[in-house]
């Protein structure tokens, strides 16, 4: 038995290559995981758990109806936001028989305290994202959001998506990526030496020392060419393109 972590999926209609990836990947391990984490940007956006009533929406039931499937075979499965689905809620929660967890969690896995995150928080260089980031997760902010008409919605999220897209070719590398200290400042204020995050499309396993004490970060990539999985039990931890 192992426990499994995938982020920055990216799910949209555009690119079913990844929804049907992510298909097998739960097929083979239902009824054999202990338990799956999904550490953000399940979906390339999310409007609102009331598409799920629209024509559009209904499309997305398949995904939901293979996550209740793979946990009533025993595998419970967590889900924090990204940031491109922080508008996942109680509905799609219940639907899928998901656990929502908070954008920062500390689990036990197999005896070695972990933090695990979305990861955005620690791209503290990104001042511009920051910014928006504090708008996007404000609760006055969503609900005028979810006000809107769902039309108006997909609008504003696909306008959202390109200016992501654009502000990103203009910003460097470096940038764009965890801060050091913001990871550092991360785990001290977890009291743990291990993290495990997505969001920066950027997987690696980085070992360092933290207050003289060995410390390691994983670092999850995205399903946009293939999938990336890390798989932990009480021996091992592999990262990998692959699930087999």
């Amino acid at each position: 038995m192992a426990t499994w972590f995938i982020s920055d999926l990216h799910l949209e209609p555009a690119r079913p290559a990844s929804t049907h990836l992510l298909f097998s990947f739960l097929q083979h391990i239902r009824g054999q995981a202990e338990a799956l984490y999904i550490l953000g940007d399940l979906f390339e956006y999310w409007i609102g758990d009331d598409f799920l009533q629209t024509p559009q929406g209904q499309m997305v039931l398949p995904i939901l109806q293979a996550f209740k499937q793979v946990a009533e075979q025993g595998t419970p499965i967590y889900i924090q936001h990204g940031n491109r689905d922080f508008l996942l809620a109680e509905q799609f929660a219940d639907l899928s028989a998901t656990q929502l967890l908070p954008e920062q969690q500390i689990i036990d896995l197999y005896g070695t305290p972990t933090l695990i995150m979305h990861g955005d928080l620690l791209c503290t260089d990104d001042v511009d994202y920051q910014q928006a980031r504090l708008l996007f997760r404000n609760p006055q902010w969503q609900q005028q959001i979810l006000a809107k008409s769902i039309p108006e919605r997909l609008q504003f999220a696909q306008s959202l998506r390109m200016q992501s897209q654009q502000s990103a070719q203009t910003k460097q590398e470096d940038i764009l990526d965890a801060n050091q200290i913001a990871i550092e400042a991360a785990l001290r204020a977890a009291k743990v030496n291990q993290l495990i995050h997505g969001h920066t499309h950027r997987p690696a396993i980085h070992e360092f020392v933290l207050d003289g004490q060995a410390a390691k970060r994983i670092v999850l990539g995205d399903w946009y060419k293939q999938g990336s999985f890390l798989k932990v039990d009480e021996q091992n931890l592999r990262l990998s393109a692959e699930f087999n």
